[in-house]
């Protein structure tokens, strides 16, 4: 934890600065000690370099166990693809140039797809996750100082009111509890005209009766080993059926639709190996988290303009893709 992040940080109970008594500290950074609120007094702990403000094991649990066996397959930096910058720009609406020197909120970061490109284009890029795959970021940027990490709840965003330049939160609105009030917690952190981008599952007509949501009963029950366990297991006869299926005119979309397999076929820049092992992850990532909850247009802009957010368009992305600014 750099000593900035610090300054920055609230109480995710009172919104109140806090205090920090450090244990060990390596090359400037606070590896261990304890934050204490000035205000209520309550106390979080810094372990491995992360401020912690959520118990170790809670509903997103299954994401720490994901992003910590797959850290590295989505990550541009390792994969040299390009993918991930290319999302990431094109969901966000910003620029390269924008990014300088910006202090930006990767609300939702797991290992830091995100915040690799973020970080890589000059902002103070801020990860706030509620898993463990806050451990799996840190390992991966451990060397770069405009990364910091925090593991809190996006309910109980533990930093100050009115202090970021952007906010972005891509593929993690639908994985919470109640969607509309996540949405609605965003806001606060952002300057007046500060820019927010979201991307979270549509709900349409037919949503209910794809094919993931009839396996989910079950599979988001199963201990996370097992389910993984099966999905590689199954992957040397699902892939194969899928890399033909999938690539059907017009019928390819239906298959997809009936095969809950994340066999990207579209996907020209990622290798044979690459496409198998993100099927692995993404097919896993479709079955196991606790919540899956996709969000109408509608319910998705009110949520964001009771919190004071104008201007919001959706762009012509995949999913529900929302930006928007703050109103000062």
């Amino acid at each position: 934890m750099q000593k900035e992040l610090l300054d920055i940080l609230a109480c995710p109970k009172c919104l109140s600065s806090l205090s920090c008594e450090v244990g060990e500290s390596e090359n400037g950074g606070i590896i261990s000690g304890i934050l204490e609120c000035k205000n209520c007094g309550r106390k979080y702990p810094v372990e491995r370099g992360i401020p912690r403000f959520v118990q170790r094991t809670n509903y997103a649990s299954s994401f720490g166990f994901q992003w910590n066996r797959f850290r590295l397959e989505q990550i541009d930096s390792f994969n040299k693809t390009g993918l991930s910058e290319k999302r990431f720009l094109s969901e966000t609406g910003w620029t390269q140039e924008w990014l300088r020197g910006k202090w930006v909120l990767d609300a939702g970061c797991g290992a830091g797809r995100f915040l690799d490109i973020a970080s890589k284009n000059g902002s103070q890029a801020v990860g706030l996750d509620m898993s463990e795959s806050i451990d799996a970021a840190a390992s991966i940027f451990r060397n770069r100082k405009n990364v910091h990490l925090v593991q809190g709840s996006i309910y109980e965003l533990p930093f100050r009111s009115g202090i970021f330049d952007g906010c972005y939160c891509i593929g993690v609105i639908q994985h919470t509890p109640e969607p509309r009030k996540a949405i609605g917690s965003l806001p606060r952190i952002l300057k007046g005209h500060g820019v927010i981008a979201i991307t979270i599952y549509e709900k349409k007509k037919f949503s209910k009766v794809y094919s993931k949501y009839l396996l989910r009963p079950l599979t988001k029950r199963l201990d996370k080993k097992i389910l993984l366990f099966l999905i590689k297991a199954l992957m040397p006869f699902l892939f194969p059926v899928t890399e033909v299926l999938f690539r059907l005119p017009i019928l390819g979309r239906f298959f997809k639709f009936i095969i809950p397999v994340a066999d990207y076929v579209d996907k020209p820049q990622l290798s044979f190996r690459q496409r198998y092992r993100w099927a692995i992850l993404d097919t896993f990532d479709m079955l196991s988290p606790e919540y899956d909850q996709p969000q109408t247009q509608g319910e998705a802009e009110r949520s964001l303009s009771a919190a004071s957010i104008i201007n919001i368009r959706r762009l012509g992305n995949p999913g529900l893709n929302l930006v928007g600014e703050k109103h000062r």
